[in-house]
This record gives C-alpha cells, structure tokens and sequence, in this order.
C-alpha cells in the first residue's frame, strides 16, 4: 500500500523521497515520479519534513523507526512521524515517545480500504496524537485518503482501526457459515445474495467480497496473514483494557486454519475455503 500512496503524493505536487524494503520498488517509484531514492529510512528522515511509514507489522515499525539506520538516527526537530501501518497500540505509544525525545512529533495514522483505496487516493484515516500537529500535516492526507478521522490522543487511531477491522472480521466469518449453510441446503448462492442485500443483513463488506467469492478469485486485497496478525493485536488490547472478545477468539483460531490450510497469502474471503472443506461444498457462482 505504501507505493500507491507516495505515488499519490508525487503526482499531487510533493517532493517526496522514498524508501522500501524491496530497494528495486523504491527505485522504480523514484525513476517514474521523479521523487528521491533513500537507501535507508534514515536518509528519508534526514530529507524530509514529514514522514509516511507503512509496513506490515509491530517488528517492522520498531526496525524502520527506531533501528539501526531508522528514522530516529535521521530524524530533524519540528518533524512529523506519521504511522500508517496497523500495530500494537502499546508499542505505539513507545514509539511516539522515544521520537519526542528527539524533538520530533508523532502521529499514530492506521488506514482502511486496502489496495484498491491506496491506489484511488480513497483511503480512511483514523489519527491519534496532537490535535495540533494532525491540523499540521492535514493538507498531506488528501491524495491519500477521503475520509479523514481524528480519535483523540496516541494511540487512538489504532484502537479505532482495530474496533473497525474486528468488526469486519467476525462479519466476514458470520458470511463464511451463512453461504455455506444455504449452499449445501441446495439454496442458489446468488438468491441467497439477493435475499441478504434487501435485509436486516446487508453488509458493505458482503457487497464487495461476495462476488469474488462466487467467481473464485482471491487475488489479494487485504490477505489472510495480515488480518490474523490485526486480529492478534485486538485481543492484545482486549487482555489491557480487561475487555472479552469472545467471538474474536474463534475468529483468530479460524484464520489460523486457513494459514494452516496455505491460504496465508490469499484474500481473506478464501476463509471461506476453510469451512467448503469441512462441508464438502463450493460456494460459486450458477452459470
């Protein structure tokens, strides 16, 4: 996701240098959009104002900010870090804090809409830190993303990410056993779709993965692995705030399968693979 979104920055006007863990893409971006090659994201820090991170996971953030060659040994007073990718909300905040104390300014950024809303510039933000420092770096964000969503202080932003993407997830399992229950009972999938869109049940998330599901194409937008990482982290936050999330236990341990079965890399609706298996039935589409 960080490629479509630095490449919405260059086209938008930005002087952008860029770095990556796959050098060649960094390069590639930097050669078609006349940004900046960084051979570290320390040499990012030492040539920008503003920063954009988005990797993976917690391990990766903790390496590119504060690792060896990261961001912290580059970074100038009166910068902003802006985090993007979805992490521990407690590492977060450590995070934030060890930037502070290089008088740089941070911003926790979790974004939603996958790869497809990366590279429309339709991104949602939900941000968490410094009021003031978000009205700062604002103007950044509108290549980027559409619906911009300010939480409150640190580590805001990704609470709200996680509620959102626990949410997603356990909707996502409830589709899974609905389609596959009405497929084996020898209902149409496309009727049963029809009758779910003019009900109580209606779903964004049931709109927009349902047809390639029926179509059996799991071409990555949002993969299995990542979301069970994501799903990690809730119930990380779940344990801290003393809160149980049921559901989204069984929900981890049913992604867990699907990475068991080879289904890692793949969107997450092959989840519902997971269950066809079990059932012995394919949910696709009637031609």
């Amino acid at each position: 996701m960080g490629y479509p979104m630095a490449g919405n920055l260059l086209r938008a006007g930005h002087e952008v240098a860029v770095w990556s863990h796959t050098s060649a893409k960094a390069q590639k971006l930097a050669d078609a959009e006349n940004g900046k090659f960084c051979a570290t994201p320390k040499e990012v820090a030492e040539n920008a104002d503003v920063l954009f991170v988005c990797v993976g996971d917690t391990r990766m953030a903790k390496d590119v900010i504060l690792g060896t060659n990261g961001i912290i040994e580059g970074v100038r007073s009166g910068s902003v870090v802006v985090d993007c990718s979805t992490i521990a909300v407690s590492q977060s905040r450590h995070i934030g804090q060890a930037l502070k104390a290089k008088g740089a300014d941070f911003l926790d950024a979790p974004v939603t809409g996958s790869t497809p809303g990366a590279e429309s510039g339709n991104l949602t933000f939900m941000i968490g830190g410094s009021q003031a420092v978000f009205h700062r770096i604002r103007p950044l964000l509108d290549p980027l993303g559409k619906k911009i969503y300010f939480c409150g202080a640190s580590g805001m932003g990704l609470q709200a990410k996680l509620t959102q993407n626990l949410v997603l997830s356990n909707i996502l399992m409830a589709f899974n056993e609905g389609m596959v229950l009405a497929t084996k009972g020898g209902v149409d999938p496309k009727l049963m779709l029809e009758i779910l869109d003019n009900s109580a049940a209606k779903s964004g998330l049931i709109d927009y993965k349902a047809p390639f599901v029926l179509e059996r194409d799991f071409t990555t937008n949002f993969s299995v692995k990542w979301m069970h990482k994501d799903i990690g982290l809730m119930l990380e936050s779940g344990k801290e705030l003393n809160v149980p999330l049921l559901l989204t236990g069984l929900t981890h341990q049913l992604f867990q399968t699907a990475i068991a079965a080879g289904h890692g890399d793949e969107d997450i609706c092959s989840t519902i693979k997971v269950l066809e298996s079990v059932a012995g039935v394919e949910v696709v589409s009637k031609k």
